[in-house]
């Protein structure tokens, strides 16, 4: 096996997943001691896919993500400080305390939002696509969702319209092939999600989803696309998300299948597989990587140190940033 691109692009790539693994393992330790104590839905596993598609973007690109966004928020640059915070319900948090895990914005990266509603930003994201397109920009819009989101009607709207329009957005499905805790052998007839371009005369890629470089390729080839005008791209990422649907719990519980099959996944770890390849090509050493997790852990100690010094929103604040505030 060889990576046709550079080594720094593969580091690049390395620390966003090495990021994201650390933050969301320390992220389990608070939700166990019930420090954390909103709904959190770990990316554990899932890290080759937000860093390959966030790498290859430009930071004024757009991305939107779901209830499952960890990984999209600082694999595009979001603050760690921010975000620990955030899951804190702390007002320093991306999203002043009041969005939680699944609510988070950083739209001086790119991050418009995220949202836990199956399919709801899909169609979000095309209409930003549009309005680039308008402005004749040559922004890239990318939605990010799980593989039950095709089972919505509004994920089939929005293909339809962004490929009818040419519009510069990139379909990403993370197919972890749960929805919740039922399989997609039960709520498909077929494995096919992929064939969903050929309806609507796009590209359609399957992406393994657990190979950071080959998702940074396939995505880079998507965006350059759109950039030209050329429209839409559908990449089927496929996955397995380590913790359960929601919480940092195994989730063995749910039947038969998950435990034969998240055994063959752990071995599969998309961090693992891009750290023995960079050992063994020779270019980087183990101490800078050691060096490189080190100071990741050390981000993630000073983000929860300031996460817990940090004063939650005054009761006289709460409907702040609800409703439109007319100035006289």
């Amino acid at each position: 096996m060889s990576y046709d691109i550079s080594v720094e692009l593969q580091l690049r790539l390395y620390g966003t997943m090495l990021r994201i693994r650390i933050f969301e393992e320390r992220v389990v330790d608070l939700l166990e001691a019930n420090e954390i104590k909103c709904p959190t839905h770990l990316y554990i596993g899932q890290e080759a896919i937000a860093a390959g598609v966030c790498v290859a973007l430009r930071q004024d690109d757009y991305i939107f993500g779901t209830h499952r966004s960890h990984g999209h928020y600082l694999a595009k640059g979001g603050g760690m400080k921010q975000m620990m915070a955030e899951l804190f319900g702390k007002k320093t948090g991306c999203s002043k305390g009041r969005g939680g895990s699944m609510h988070l914005v950083a739209p001086e990266v790119g991050l418009l939002g995220t949202a836990p509603l199956v399919s709801g930003i899909i169609p979000i994201a095309v209409g930003a696509a549009l309005a680039s397109k308008l402005r004749a920009e040559d922004r890239v819009s990318v939605a990010f969702f799980g593989d039950g989101a095709t089972d919505e009607g509004i994920f089939y709207e929005s293909v339809n319209f962004a490929a009818l329009k040419k519009l510069p957005v990139i379909f990403v499905c993370e197919n972890n092939f749960f929805a919740t805790h039922l399989h997609i052998s039960e709520r498909r007839v077929r494995d096919n999600i992929v064939k969903i371009s050929d309806i609507y005369g796009m590209p359609g890629v399957i992406v393994d989803g657990n190979d950071a470089v080959e998702v940074y390729c396939a995505a880079a080839e998507a965006i350059a696309r759109a950039r030209e005008g050329e429209g839409a791209t559908l990449l089927e990422c496929r996955t397995y998300r380590w913790r359960g649907h929601v919480g940092p719990k195994w989730d063995l519980d749910v039947g038969l299948r998950r435990k034969q099959e998240l055994p063959k996944w752990l071995a599969k770890d998309p961090i693992v597989r891009l750290k023995k390849y960079l050992l063994e090509d020779g270019t980087v050493s183990l101490e800078e990587l050691k060096r490189l997790s080190a100071d990741i852990e050390q981000e993630v100690e000073e983000s929860i140190t300031k996460a817990r010094e940090a004063s939650p929103p005054k009761e006289e604040e709460l409907m702040d940033y609800v409703f439109r505030k007319n100035k006289r």
